[in-house]
């Protein structure tokens, strides 16, 4: 495994050679790094099912260059997804759309249906266009850990079991993309994001439901999102001082996890903080929830899913 430096390095050309060789590259995206093999190559593609330990019948999300490449991997694209694509591509929205047989079994475990988005960030997109092709690229961790927003949780999660890693430096939002069904109607909420519903309400007039159905996107399983350390959820500042200061009594080492007054900060910071939590050998990290509205909604996801509690 190599670590690539843009900024000192051919860094571009190394990963599409790469990716044209049936390796995989880590990559960095506006949300969180991404473990990144060509679309088109089905043996790359299983490999990322087996590097990550993740289960072949869990769908990828297809990353492509440019929001009119999409007629080339959907077919009868509703108009409510042209909307979101209008508002929100190049960006941490990705949308399930009835797939073209363009699309292989490996990325979509033999569903009829795809999830597609256009990210945002400079080097993901110029890797796109230099690539000429479109990427699966799930998180970059062991299934259902702890996703990395920066290039050494890459190395530390999956070393030497991949080829490059291209470091772009940290994510800016933290946490991976809202993930809309519209092949349902009215369309569902697979996954809380970066981009929120009531932002897709102001923008494109769509209310999104509630999801329903069978686990068909990347997130929506009850545990996922798990550091090593236990992770207790409170409603408040003082609550979470009040539990700590309990736990140190007993000699458990314990601490607290509150971004709650600043959102963006709390989504930017929550993956690493956890990170940091079992690299500190923490025992329980004791976490404020988000206001549930807005970036909140996403928040609380995670952290509901890293905890496997309601409390």
């Amino acid at each position: 495994m190599k670590v690539l430096d843009p900024a000192t390095t051919n860094a571009i050309e190394q990963c599409v050679v790469a990716l044209k060789r049936s390796q995989l590259v880590a990559i960095p995206t506006e949300t969180v790094y991404g473990l990144a093999a060509l679309a088109t190559d089905k043996v790359a593609i299983r490999r990322i099912y087996a590097v990550k330990s993740r289960p072949s019948s869990h769908p990828l999300i297809l990353h492509i260059a440019n929001p009119a490449d999409l007629d080339y991997w959907a077919t009868n694209v509703s108009r409510d997804a042209r909307d979101l694509v209008d508002a929100f591509w190049p960006g941490p929205l990705t949308i399930v759309v009835n797939r073209t047989d363009s699309v292989c079994d490996e990325i979509t475990g033999a569903r009829d249906t795809v999830a597609i988005r256009c990210p945002s960030h400079k080097l993901t997109r110029e890797l796109l266009l230099q690539l000429g092709s479109a990427i699966v690229a799930p998180s970059a961790n062991k299934f259902g850990k702890v996703s990395p927003t920066r290039a050494q949780h890459v190395v530390d999660d999956l070393g030497d079991e991949i080829d490059l890693i291209l470091d772009g430096g940290e994510c800016d939002v933290g946490l991976e993309s809202t993930v809309i069904d519209c092949t349902t109607n009215p369309p569902q909420l697979l996954r809380a994001g970066a981009v929120s519903i009531e932002q897709i309400k102001d923008a494109c007039n769509i209310a999104v439901s509630d999801a329903s159905g069978e686990s068909r996107a990347p997130g929506m399983l009850d545990k996922h999102y798990a550091p090593n350390c236990r992770v207790v959820l409170v409603a408040d500042a003082d609550e979470a001082d009040r539990r700590r200061h309990e736990l140190l009594t007993q000699g458990i080492r314990a601490r607290v996890l509150d971004y709650s007054a600043d959102l963006e900060k709390y989504a930017h910071r929550l993956y690493d903080s956890l990170r940091k939590a079992d690299d500190d050998k923490v025992d329980v990290v004791i976490a404020v929830l988000a206001p549930s509205s807005g970036l909140g909604a996403a928040i609380n996801d995670r952290l509901y899913k890293a905890a496997n509690s309601l409390e």
